[in-house]
């Protein structure tokens, strides 16, 4: 074990942390078309600052395709070496908004009533935030490490890391060599599946993305003369063949220990059965996503005047994938399900992560801390609904986590990718105190 924690003055963090999560909100990075370079020379500017001054940059504007200010920077802390590195791992783009929907600014980092809202309050760099502070609090109290404590900031997570974390892993694979990554990919929930019980969920696994787009062809016309051969009416029906699809229920491996944590927690009535779990997933949404292979339909185009009959109509799928499901075998599904010749079935995107395990030295750390925080709490190991930066360093062997160590209500959950996105300071400094202690225990030398 670690020595015994510093004495922290915690309201003074916290008021800290708010300040600067507020300022990096107001860094715009939408992606597209990204800009993460400002937020990389913001924070290289605090690390420096504190005196940290081993940052590097790693320049990804070779990506034209929305312009050059793509970046991805580290700021590392020397440990002893007597253990591989940790990496606390955040990216610094977020999507974009639509402003008319939302009741403030959403890159003004306005805090109202002990709330701050703002594009990437949860998603996520509020994170990076908590990332940040437990290297500062490492630096001032001069806690002496046993191994390097990494900040890796990364672009273009939110449209698949081309430029972020698969840019890296071509250009500088070296910096992906680590024993543990503490990311995004799980947060906390002060209730779950409708019961009141707070939990922390430590994503070790995520669903695979797959991004198909579907493409109709047919023979254009005047609208005043319908024909069976009408491209968007075809797309239109293999569209709706695919959201009558209904694919079965399955409890993969990674998820039993979940569903068993959560009916030892007595949040579950019944013991996790396949019918026990048929009927959680036919009731909650959440549950239906990470027990089902799921498809969304995202955009449709076509045509591009009121009486003229479009020759061709595309749409996206957002498909994503258990572990263990075939990606290419859910393909040919999804072609037999549309039984349409005519309609043609194209990968966009396509990744899928090995599970990383429980039984580790980090993840009980993790159990630990959150129990001296918030005693009555769950830890979930969990299964990401949503694909992070997390699958790269998986699929290279390395120990990933996703653990967001704050207590979201549903309401504030659902603003992630939506309107009026926030996190409540309290929440903040929630999350500051538990990363710092998980960090202090798993880098400190006894």
């Amino acid at each position: 074990m670690p020595p015994a924690p510093p004495r922290i003055d915690w309201d003074a963090i916290t008021e800290e942390a708010t300040r600067l999560l507020a300022d990096f909100i107001r860094i715009d990075t939408s992606n597209p078309p990204g800009r993460e370079r400002a937020a990389c020379d913001w924070l290289a500017g605090l690390f420096r600052a504190e005196g940290i001054d081993d940052v590097a940059f790693y320049d990804a504007s070779d990506a034209t395709e929305h312009g050059a200010d793509r970046m991805n920077m580290t700021a590392t802390l020397r440990g002893s070496g007597k253990r591989p590195p940790l990496i606390l791992l955040s990216h610094t783009d977020v999507v974009p908004v639509e402003r008319r929907y939302w009741d403030f600014e959403p890159f003004s980092g306005a805090v109202v009533d002990g709330v701050i809202y703002g594009r990437g309050a949860l998603d996520m760099k509020s994170m990076g935030i908590m990332e940040l502070i437990a290297m500062f609090l490492i630096r001032r109290h001069r806690l002496t490490l046993n191994r390097d404590v990494v900040y890796m900031a990364l672009a273009d997570e939110e449209a698949g890391g081309r430029w972020g974390i698969e840019w890296m892993e071509a250009h500088h694979p070296e910096l992906l060599d680590a024993e543990y990554v503490i990311n995004e990919g799980g947060w906390g929930s002060a209730e779950v599946f409708g019961v009141r019980r707070p939990a922390f969920n430590c994503s070790i696994s995520e669903k695979g993305p797959l991004w198909l787009k579907l493409t109709a062809e047919g023979r254009p016309g005047h609208g005043s003369v319908p024909h069976p051969d009408n491209a968007l009416e075809r797309l239109i029906r293999a569209l709706q063949k695919v959201q009558d699809w209904a694919r079965p229920v399955r409890v993969v491996p990674e998820l039993r220990e979940y569903f068993d944590r959560l009916y030892r927690g007595r949040v579950l009535a019944d013991e996790p059965s396949q019918q026990t779990m048929e009927k959680l997933a036919g009731d909650n949404l959440l549950a239906r996503a990470i027990l089902t292979d799921t498809v969304s339909t995202t955009s449709l185009h076509s045509g591009f005047k009121h009486n003229v009959i479009p020759g061709v109509a595309e749409a996206t799928l957002d498909c994503r994938l258990l572990p263990g499901t075939d990606p290419g075998k859910f393909i040919e599904q999804v072609r037999d399900v549309i039984g349409d010749k005519k309609v043609k079935v194209e990968t966009i995107f396509e990744s899928s992560t090995p599970s990383s395990p429980i039984q580790t030295e980090l993840f009980g750390i993790i159990e630990d801390v959150v129990h001296d925080h918030v005693e009555e709490a769950l830890v979930l190991p969990s299964v990401s609904a949503g694909f992070t930066d997390s699958r790269v360093f998986r699929k290279h062997g390395i120990t990933s986590y996703g653990f967001i160590p704050y207590l979201l209500e549903q309401d504030e959950a659902m603003t992630v990718h939506g309107h009026n996105e926030r996190i409540s300071v309290e929440n903040l400094r929630l999350g500051c105190q538990v990363l710092f202690e998980t960090v202090r225990r798993i880098a400190v030398d006894a």
